[in-house]
This record gives C-alpha cells, structure tokens and sequence, in this order.
C-alpha cells in the first residue's frame, strides 16, 4: 500500500467537504507553487475549466508571482472571467492549504470582483 502524505490526505478532506455543500456550484480550486498560484473554477458535474488565471500569464503583467499582490491580481482577474462565462457562485476549494496568505488575497479579490461563497 502506498503512503499517503498528509496534504495529500488534507487535500482529500477539504474536496470531500467541498463536494458534499457544493449544491451544483462549480468550484474554484486553488493551487500555489513557491514561485507562482494558479487558480481555475471547475465543473465538476461535466468535468470541465470554466475560467482559470495564473500569475504567469503575460497579460496581467505580474513581476513576482509569489506574494499577495499577485494573488489578489489572480482572484480579480478569475472573478472577471468567471463573470464573462455566466458564473456568479462558487465553492472554494483552498486545496489543503491553510486560508491564510496568498490564498486568503486570492479569495478576497475573487469576491470583490463579483463571485459569490
């Protein structure tokens, strides 16, 4: 049997939850590297990207993908999309990361831009 790490078994935790109160909402799902945080809302029903952002992409202009400003420039970027694309609520899914940080700034843009949960 194959060991297991513990974010892996919080990342579980959290999608399980998630998935249980997600009441057909899609779920913007959260990933951070050390260097860059990638974010993307999810259909989870058809198994498909509704709207994603990234602090790597050129266009929103980002010199350091690794701090707050740049996740908060993710999460507002994301909600404007998502907004585009018909998506008003969702359920956040922080990935087993603590919500705290570059998740929390990333959260908070994604709910000033319009998003809902």
């Amino acid at each position: 049997m194959a060991k297991v790490s513990g974010v892996e078994r919080r990342k579980a935790r959290v999608r399980k939850a998630i998935k249980a109160r997600a009441n057909g909402r899609p779920r913007l799902s959260v990933f951070r590297s050390e260097k860059n945080i990638y974010a993307q809302i999810i259909d989870d029903a058809n198994g498909r990207t509704l709207a994603a952002a990234s602090s790597l992409e050129k266009d929103l202009k980002i010199d350091n993908g690794a701090n707050q400003a740049a996740a908060a420039t993710v999460g507002k970027a994301l909600a404007e999309r998502a907004t585009k694309a018909g998506v008003g609520e969702v359920v956040f899914d922080r990935g087993g990361y603590i919500f705290h940080g570059r998740v929390k700034a990333l959260a908070d843009a994604a709910r000033e831009g319009g998003l809902r949960f």
